[in-house]
């Protein structure tokens, strides 16, 4: 199948998520970053044994960067952070020039983003494609198990009502679809990761649609109050343990795949780097993220005491 990104859609201008990012940044630049942080992420290099880890301008990118950065710390790798820098139009450029050496990304949307009609069958053969687009310069590293993509969940209410619990399959709602409206962006109702892929692909047929949102306010407070009862939602927004949504295995990958993987100025990174990157992705699930996510974004935490205290907690610090 071929599969449009999830991180190429309005996933990352959600109402809220700039601010958060922009005070995030600012906490990192004042309190935890070299010197080097406070210049425009557009200047030149750092010194050669300095790794810069960057980030994109929303809060979980922020967050996992501080997971990076830290981890390499922890080997005795110096870092910098230029955090908040932009979309991936601008980052990508940045990596290309060696002016960042690593950024989070999303291994399905960064395919998408290079080749918009490459198909997505498996995370594995995603990677392996996305390798062969990139400029000779980078490369990804391993990609972890956490994925933060368009999912289609149900309200505690619906998921009590039918016996749904986070195991179960979006096929396990083909009897009941008929009785739930499903609300999303007006796209979603017309794409194939959408409405056309649930029918086709899981046989599912719902009583209505209605056009909310990517996955923000419109569509967590629709969610919330029942007003439709399945919803596409992102697998790692902190409304789901607010609300105790439900989120449906997808294991036929209608949604595609968006596994946090690092992307890597090849030049600039040691082996050492190397492998201390790979282990926080053997170590990161989506469960994990969401958590993290959730104390960033719902308690008001700083990212990086989040980053460090995760990494603690898996031994990587």
């Amino acid at each position: 199948m071929t599969s449009t990104a999830a991180h190429s859609r309005p996933l990352r201008s959600r109402p809220g998520l700039a601010a958060l990012a922009l005070a995030a940044a600012t906490a990192l630049l004042a309190g935890c970053s070299s010197s080097d942080d406070t210049s425009d992420p557009l200047a030149e290099k750092a010194d050669g044994d300095t790794v810069v880890v960057g980030s994109n301008n929303f809060a979980e990118s922020i967050l996992i960067a501080d997971i990076y950065g830290e981890a390499l710390k922890a080997k005795g790798i110096k870092v910098s952070y230029k955090p908040n820098i932009g979309s991936r139009e601008t980052t990508y450029g940045l990596l290309k020039n060696g002016s960042v050496t690593v950024l989070p990304e999303y291994n399905g949307s960064l395919l998408a983003y290079l080749d918009p009609k490459a198909e997505q069958k498996t995370a594995e053969a995603v990677n392996a494609t996305t390798k062969t687009k990139l400029d000779s310069k980078l490369t990804l590293l391993n990609s972890a198990p956490a994925e933060d993509k368009d999912s289609v969940s149900i309200n505690a209410a619906t998921a009590k009502k039918y016996s749904l619990t986070s195991q179960s399959t979006l096929a396990d709602l083909k009897d009941v679809a008929p009785e739930l409206a499903i609300g999303g962006s007006p796209e979603f109702q017309t794409r194939q990761q959408g409405l056309l892929g649930l029918q086709s692909v899981y046989g599912l047929k719902f009583k209505s649609f209605k056009a909310l949102d990517a996955g923000g306010p419109l569509t967590q407070a629709a969610l919330t109050k029942n007003t439709v009862q399945a919803a596409d939602i992102f697998t790692t927004d902190p409304t789901i343990i607010k609300e105790k949504f439900v989120v449906l295995q997808d294991p036929k990958n209608l949604f595609g795949f968006a596994n946090v993987t690092p992307l890597v100025y090849k030049s600039g990174l040691s082996q050492e780097g190397v492998a201390a990157l790979n282990e926080v992705s053997a170590k990161l699930d989506t469960k994990s993220l969401l958590d993290m996510d959730s104390q960033v974004q719902l308690e008001s935490k700083d990212p990086l005491d989040v980053a460090k205290a995760w990494l603690k907690s898996v031994g990587l610090n």
